[in-house]
């Protein structure tokens, strides 16, 4: 069974910096992009990074372009970790993050329990 187990949130201060990790397993992800997502309280779930198989290839969020990073370290085919670096950290970058398979910014699925991030002014 797929799962997908997000970690690294917390509370910071604005300007400051945050790193996101994703454990994915249970299947094989040879060839699948993956991508964050966040959901802000009220709002909808959006797309903020993804990421192809061989890494090659990142699209960002406008909003989040130059603070953050998208990495992936494809350990094995059927358990891989997807990162999002966050710096210069925005109270509006708060919301619960989650990692998944994406194509672009489209998300595939399934959903994780997420990892919420919390940036005080």
């Amino acid at each position: 069974q797929e799962q997908l187990v997000e970690s690294g949130g917390g509370l910071v201060q604005a300007g400051g910096s945050l790193r996101l990790s994703c454990a994915a397993s249970g299947r094989a992800f040879t060839g699948i992009a993956m991508g964050w997502f966040r959901q802000a309280p009220g709002k909808e779930r959006e797309f903020v990074a993804s990421i192809t198989w061989s890494g090659s290839i990142t699209r960002y969020a406008d909003s989040v372009k130059g603070r953050f990073t998208i990495s992936r370290d494809n350990a094995q085919s059927t358990q891989i970790s997807v990162f999002l670096e966050m710096n210069s950290l925005k109270p509006d970058d708060t919301a619960v993050y989650y990692c998944t398979r994406a194509g672009g910014t489209t998300p595939f699925g399934p959903w994780g329990q997420g990892t919420r991030v919390t940036v005080s002014s």
